[in-house]
This record gives C-alpha cells, sequence and structure tokens, in this order.
C-alpha cells in the first residue's frame, strides 16, 4: 500500500479521537500534534498513529518543521470562549483566525497542497457572536494561499461519546433539582460525530471536494429545551426544564462568565444562539457528495449517556475520545 501523511493539529480532542479510529485502515499515515504529550499518548494505541508530536502549534517556525514531508494537513482547532473584542476578541483572533492563517502559509511554503478546515455551522461575518465572526474570518484565512485545496466543514453542535454538550446536561441534571435554561428555544440540529470524521476522511481523499464548503448537520432540528430533556430521560434523571427570559438569561451568563474554571455559559454563547444552528437545505443536512446518512441522536445516546457503548461506531474510537 502507498502511504500518504497526513498531519492532524487537535487531533487529541473530541472529533480528533473518533477521526484517528476512521483513518485507521487506510492508506494515510498519521502524525497529531498536541499541546500535552503525556494527556494524548493513549492515541498512539491506535494503528492509524505514526507519531504524536508536543508542540506549541502558534509558533511559525514550530508549524513550517512540522508541515515537511506530509502531503495534507487537517486543522481541527477550536475554542468556544474569549475575553470581549470587536469584532471578537483576542483568544478566538488567536485561534480561529491567526493559526489557520498560519497554517496556510506553512502549508504553502511547503508543499503542502491540501487543507482541510473545521469552521462551525452560522459562520457570518456579520453574525451575532464574536464566536461565529471569528470562524467566518478564520474560513477566509484558511483559503487564503491559492496553492493548498482547502475543503471547509461547518458542523452544528457534534454528539456523541465524549462530547461537552449532552454529557453536560445529563451531568447536571444527576444533582440539579430543576433545570433553569437560557435560550430554551434556541434551534440546533445536532450532527454525530462519527458522520463528521467520515466527512473528513472522505474528503481527505476526494479532490472534487477542493474550494468547497460543507455544512454537516443530522436529520432532526430540536429547540435547546428539547435537548435538554431527552439528555434527562436517556440519563436517567429527567428534571424540569424552566426557560429564562432575556435579562436572566444574560444575568446567568455574565455569573457564569466570572466563576472559576471554564463556564459553562457565557453571553457570546447566547448571542450565538440568536441564529438557528441549522443546516441551510432542510433536505440534505449532509451533501449526498459525502457519501453520508446522517444519523439519529435518538439512536446513540441513550447509550452513550449511561456509559455503555453506542452501536455503529468505529473501532475503539469511543473509547478513546472518552480518555482525552
Amino acid at each position: 500500500m502507498d502511504f500518504r501523511s497526513v498531519l492532524i493539529i487537535g487531533g487529541s480532542g473530541f472529533i480528533g479521537g473518533h477521526l484517528l479510529a476512521k483513518l485507521a485502515g487506510t492508506d494515510w499515515r498519521v502524525i497529531v500534534v498536541t499541546r500535552r504529550y503525556e494527556k494524548a499518548r493513549h492515541l498512539l494505541e491506535l494503528p492509524s498513529v505514526d507519531d504524536l508530536v508536543e508542540a506549541d502549534i502558534h509558533d511559525e517556525a514550530t508549524l513550517h518543521r512540522l508541515m515537511q514531508g506530509n502531503t495534507a494537513v487537517i486543522n481541527l482547532v477550536g475554542i468556544l470562549h474569549s475575553h470581549p473584542g470587536s469584532p471578537y476578541g483576542p483568544d478566538f483572533a488567536k485561534v480561529h483566525v491567526e493559526l489557520p492563517r498560519k497554517v496556510a502559509a506553512a502549508c504553502a511554503a511547503n508543499g503542502v497542497h491540501r487543507l482541510l478546515h473545521m469552521s462551525a455551522l452560522g459562520a457570518a461575518a456579520d453574525a451575532p457572536s464574536m464566536y461565529l465572526r471569528s470562524k467566518a474570518d478564520g474560513e477566509r484565512a484558511a483559503m487564503s494561499q491559492p496553492s493548498v485545496g482547502v475543503t471547509i466543514f461547518r458542523p452544528s453542535v457534534v454528539f456523541g461519546d465524549g462530547d461537552h454538550f449532552l454529557n453536560m446536561f445529563a451531568a447536571l441534571e444527576k444533582f440539579l433539582p430543576v433545570m433553569l435554561l437560557a435560550s430554551a428555544d434556541a434551534k440546533f440540529q445536532p450532527v454525530y460525530v462519527e458522520d463528521v470524521a467520515q466527512a473528513f476522511v472522505h474528503a481527505l481523499s476526494n479532490d472534487r471536494t477542493i474550494g468547497k464548503t460543507y455544512e454537516l448537520a443530522g436529520p432532526t432540528v430540536y429547540t435547546l429545551r428539547e435537548l435538554v430533556k431527552l439528555a434527562g430521560v436517556c440519563s436517567g434523571h429527567s428534571r424540569p426544564v424552566i426557560g429564562l427570559p432575556e435579562p436572566l438569561a444574560r444575568l446567568q451568563a455574565m455569573l457564569m462568565e466570572h466563576m472559576p474554571g471554564e463556564p459553562l455559559m457565557t453571553r457570546d454563547n447566547l448571542d450565538s444562539m440568536k441564529i438557528e444552528n441549522v443546516a441551510s437545505v432542510a433536505a440534505e443536512p449532509i451533501d449526498p457528495e459525502l457519501g453520508i446518512t446522517p444519523t439519529t441522536l435518538e439512536s446513540v445516546a441513550p447509550y452513550y449517556l449511561t456509559g455503555q457503548r453506542p452501536p455503529h461506531t468505529g473501532v475503539d474510537a469511543t473509547h478513546t475520545a472518552a480518555r482525552h
């Protein structure tokens, strides 16, 4: 088999673990870049992973060194929160915009002609949140080098074993007697992590996807209230869900922003939910060109929210992602 090499930036996270499992058995050798080698060393157990490298991906000289000898690059790096700024905060600027620009430039300088980039559904220059505005500028940054063939993916919220969405609500419902929910009527079209990973694998070897942007969504649209209720029912801790009016929702988010650790909710998150997080073409939540039939939430959530392995998953993908 004639192997090619792909460098995955952000490959030690939730989606990365599933993607690495999908790449097993293909003709791609994988190099994963991580900030902390010890926390990601379990990835070396996967047959697709050829090397695990600890590096500062924001250092341009390091990026150039990492690119050498690779055929393609996948950028999965993203964050949910940033200090405020205009048109977006400095953390969003660094991770969502400056990093893709550096990655694209390093690809061009080192003869890497293929780049797959993770964006977000709803990304737009005039979007209501800093997060979505930075994702839009990140797409333009990723596509800034004419010699690099780029494919952009815009997923809705991603669910699956190890996710930070339904698992978070299920954990909260285990301890709270009632859920006081901001933006309860916000709409989402959750997409299964295995489907997202498969989309990347398909595009990696398909030049027809170059220059295209793909929305990735599941078959069903839910309100946030419905998703929280579903998480409670599936995990065995169903709780009443009370939607908060806008002033109280923003007050709740502001308080959460100032709590220690990673915030559960910020005012910018609320701003993102002002627009529907759903596919623009309802009949095709995932483009048929990618060859994926979107997986229903109900077919897998009852399994992983109770600690079981969902059916129809890749080899050890969920186990690997959950360990990160």
